[in-house]
């Protein structure tokens, strides 16, 4: 069928590894020959390793770095070009491959005039994004009554099984990690924070004290929770460890905000269940198949697909989905997530 597929998908990096899920349809689709991920410097450790993709290649995203990417890049046998970003860069450096080679293109481009468009293969998809060609008001509406997964909509669109996002770890990382958090029992991950862009995505620190506290008090000495974030959340983490250090009996470990991408995949991989917002660390527990309990207010949750081995907590609030930095979280109760793992534990 195809020569080759060229996917670009160079953010975000949480995004980047969902996007995983839809390599083994198309691995399996017939007479497919090599698949070629492009992706930015940052994102490329969650793909490199990962064994149906043939050839990555990196690119910082700079729209007027096209030509040389072009030139790279460009083929002249059968392609279907896969464009998943809906950025100005990834953009024009699809229109101009396909220009170049006359490949098949779905995804998103540049069209004649310089704005941003996407082929109506993928309308599902970028209809209810940035990019609607029905605005943003009747996006927000589509993406708010939205009830399916992001692997089962890109499944559709292409044509394809739908299938599980995947995290390729060495063995001696993950035992690293399993070294520096040390300790028996019951190992619990609290991602709670949400970086900078979306507030309401996270939990405060407060509400996590008070989580934590649930936990311990109904699992007793058998559990120690580990403090989990990227460089944003540096400063609440740090907060956040105080407090749960000066509770009475609670084992709590810090595991650093300035950890490399796959260290902390390492650590995520660790925990017997992990808690976290709407974020990176989310993606990772679920493409390392680890029992997650995920909390959604701004964004969907609908979205997410835990594959059975997670619990979904949607806030309550007239603005759930709303995508506002400001949506109301209030209803993301610590009860409510503190029962969500017990559940999970149990299982």
């Amino acid at each position: 069928m195809y020569d080759r597929i060229l996917l670009i998908k160079t953010g975000a990096l949480g995004d980047v590894l969902r996007t995983t899920s839809i390599l083994p349809g198309l691995k399996a689709l017939e007479g497919v020959g090599s698949i070629v991920w492009l992706t930015s410097p940052q994102a490329e450790p969650l793909v490199r390793e990962h064994p149906l993709v043939d050839e990555v290649r990196i690119w910082d995203g700079d729209p007027e770095g096209v030509g040389f990417y072009v030139a790279n890049l460009g083929s002249t046998g059968s392609e279907w070009i896969l464009s998943l970003d809906d950025e100005l860069g990834p953009c024009r450096l699809a229109t101009r491959l396909q220009a170049y080679s006359g490949s098949r293109l779905s995804g998103a481009y540049e069209d004649e005039s310089g704005e941003l468009a996407y082929t109506d293969d993928v309308e599902a998809w970028f209809g209810m994004g940035l990019l609607s060609r029905c605005g943003k008001p009747e996006a927000d509406k589509r993406k708010r009554a939205n009830e399916l997964t992001h692997g089962q909509i890109f499944a559709e669109m292409l044509g394809i099984e739908d299938s599980k996002p995947s995290l390729v770890l060495s063995e001696p990382l993950v035992e690293e990690a399993r070294e520096g958090l040390g300790g028996t029992g019951v190992l619990i991950g609290l991602n709670t924070g949400a970086g900078g862009r979306w507030p309401s995505k996270g939990l405060s620190v407060e509400r996590s004290v008070e989580l934590a506290g649930l936990l311990h008090a109904a699992l007793g000495t058998g559990v120690r929770f580990v403090v989990l974030g990227g460089v944003l959340e540096a400063d609440r983490n740090r907060r956040m460890l105080e407090l749960l250090s000066a509770e009475e009996g609670l084992v709590v470990l810090d595991g650093g905000t300035d950890n490399g991408l796959l260290e902390f995949a390492a650590q995520v991989a660790c925990c017997d269940v992990l808690v976290s917002s709407d974020s990176l660390a989310l993606h990772m527990g679920v493409a390392l198949e680890r029992p997650v309990v995920a909390f959604f207010a701004p964004t969907s949750g609908a979205e997410v697909d835990l594959f059975g081995r997670g619990r979904s907590i949607r806030s309550t609030s007239s603005d759930y989905c709303s995508y506002r930095p400001d949506a109301d979280n209030s209803s993301i109760a610590p009860e409510r997530l503190c029962t969500a793992v017990l559940e999970l534990l149990n299982e």
